[in-house]
């Protein structure tokens, strides 16, 4: 159990795709961007969010990312975290780097609506590349001088014409 004295829950959207990445071990780190609300409301009467960087561990007995291999941009999430302290040197300068460290996520919506927003965004991925595809000059294929002028003359083999 963790220390209840360090411990936490974000719930917020995903602001995009996971990123893994494999350690020498074997095991992996996630790292993803939770979109949180704050609990109170501006002068405009409207909600700010913050960004939360998050990183998740891994282990190397699981297949691919485990339980993160499937949340993907705009889904929306509970993480239960950890936070973690790193210190070390850089430039003979001691920085300290707070972190965020998911020991748990949860999943607010059903598969069918996370599998719909998926499916939105590929449909909408293919659209672009196809008007871009569009858009694209056409290739044209070069021919050298030579060869056009021995295959126009039906493939004999003639002096290149001089003008």
């Amino acid at each position: 159990m963790a220390n209840p004295r360090n411990n936490g829950q974000l719930i917020g959207r995903l602001a995009n795709d996971p990123q893994c990445f494999d350690n020498k071990d074997g095991s992996k780190k996630v790292l993803f961007t939770v979109f949180t609300d704050r609990a109170y409301t501006n002068a405009q009467n409207q909600r700010d969010s913050d960004a939360v960087p998050v990183e998740a561990f891994v282990r190397a007995q699981t297949q691919g990312a485990g339980p993160y291999a499937n949340i993907h941009k705009g889904d929306l999430v509970a993480i239960n975290y950890t936070l973690r302290m790193d210190r070390y040197t850089k430039g003979g300068e001691l920085v300290f780097n707070l972190k965020v460290v998911s020991e748990e996520i949860t999943y607010l919506e059903s598969r069918s609506v996370t599998q719909a927003r998926l499916n939105e965004r590929v449909k909408n991925a293919e659209a672009r590349s196809q008007a871009l595809q569009a858009q694209a000059p056409t290739p044209v294929a070069a021919v050298a001088p030579a060869v056009a002028y021995a295959s126009a003359v039906g493939g004999e083999q003639l002096p290149f014409p001089t003008t």
